[in-house]
């Protein structure tokens, strides 16, 4: 995408096409993340028989990478610079987390749900203060909506007493695949609305 030109001859570094380009670099990412989170719920919620610490391994697989993204995105240009140490800590700890999920479900199903629901709680958080503080930021919305979600789905199970393996499994196999679908979406508008920004005159 060119970015306009000011009269020196030089690119305009505006804020708009910074972004811009971010994004079109990023939206693949983020459909690459909603496919797998929608897989990881499928063979949670099919996997009647698993372990403890199988599902602990899973997650903790699933908040590792989603910490690496959040610790890399925590750099962006599309972050604010107050926001910044809030996206490296949330990052840091949601990697913490993961790691804490290949140890903690030998022990307690509660620490399993705890870790599960803080990684979420934490992304949310970060999402939804990155969207709410960029206004320029391609498919807002969807943004603050994710963000918003993946919250709520922290909340949920963070509060919830799981009697359970079965019922941890449910939740958060549900929980999983509705953000990864939304995540889907929020790629695809991405994609469409930097597509619409890079054929603008």
């Amino acid at each position: 995408m060119t970015l306009p030109s000011d009269p020196t001859g030089t690119p305009a570094q505006t804020p708009i096409g910074r972004v811009g380009l971010l994004a079109h670099a990023g939206w693949q990412v983020l459909l690459a993340a909603g496919v797998a989170s929608v897989a990881l719920g499928v063979v949670v919620l099919a996997w009647p028989k698993a372990t403890l610490t199988a599902v602990g391994v899973l997650f903790g697989i699933y908040l590792l990478a989603f910490g690496a993204f959040q610790l890399a995105g925590a750099f962006g240009h599309h972050v604010p610079g107050h926001l910044r140490a809030l996206g490296f800590v949330s990052g840091a700890l949601c990697v913490l987390l993961g790691l804490l999920c290949f140890r903690g479900p030998t022990e307690s199903l509660l620490l399993l749900a705890l870790w599960i629901g803080f990684g979420w709680l934490l992304r949310g958080v970060m999402l939804t203060a990155v969207a709410l503080s960029t206004p320029e930021l391609p498919a807002r919305g969807w943004q603050v909506f994710l963000g918003v979600l993946t919250l709520l789905a922290g909340i949920v199970l963070i509060t919830t007493p799981f009697g359970s393996l079965a019922l941890l499994a449910l939740w958060s196999g549900v929980l999983l695949i509705v953000l990864g679908l939304v995540e889907v979406v929020h790629a695809i508008q991405l994609r469409l609305r930097v597509r619409r920004q890079a054929t603008a005159p």
